[in-house]
């Protein structure tokens, strides 16, 4: 069993998976290449001036893998349901089982549906200021989330956001991640 399975490889999965991998959560993410950002161009990323969103998806993967996520590039989840006290997450190739589950699948909201998720009046994903569902432990962010919303830096905003809710529950006290220069 993993500690997080995030599903979905754009700006908002790959953020969430940087934090918790970085802070020592075992992290799984399946990513189908299909997001948005290798049709976009980032000139409102703060602190980027300009760069392609395949340029942007390429190196956001390479900072993931350098902090230890198990990137499953190209195996989509295809289900996703509540086990035990986690989570199944089935894809063509195998079944698998994480504490938490991270759904980051842009404007497509067919897991959260088929999960049990609760949606708002406007057809999204309803999540709480931490990216938590009305499903324990199971998080939505990004595109699924808002209507028409759909900026990269919000989406890997949203991420962080689940990822930081996630490490407070493991550590049992708000987690904050933080970090500062080595001294000289």
């Amino acid at each position: 069993m993993t500690d997080v399975i995030v599903a979905g490889g754009g700006p908002a999965g790959l953020g969430a998976a940087l934090f918790t991998a970085k802070n020592d959560l075992d992290t799984v993410v399946f990513d189908t290449d299909e997001t948005w950002m290798h049709k976009a161009h980032l000139y409102n990323y703060l602190g980027i001036e300009s760069v392609g969103g395949t340029e942007f998806v390429e190196d956001s993967r390479d900072q993931v893998d350098e902090f230890g996520v198990d990137r499953r590039q190209g195996e989509e989840v295809t289900g996703v349901e509540q086990s035990g006290d986690g989570f199944a997450v089935t894809t063509d190739d195998d079944e698998y089982e994480a504490d938490y589950v991270v759904l980051a699948t842009g404007a497509n909201r067919e897991l959260a549906e088929d999960l049990g998720c609760a949606f708002t009046d406007e057809d999204v994903v309803d999540v709480d200021v931490d990216m938590e569902t009305s499903v324990d432990d199971a998080y939505a962010t990004g595109a699924m989330v808002r209507a028409e919303e759909w900026q990269a830096i919000i989406a890997a905003g949203d991420g962080a956001a689940a990822a930081l809710n996630i490490l407070s529950k493991e550590k049992g006290e708000h987690f904050h991640d933080f970090d500062v220069p080595d001294e000289e």
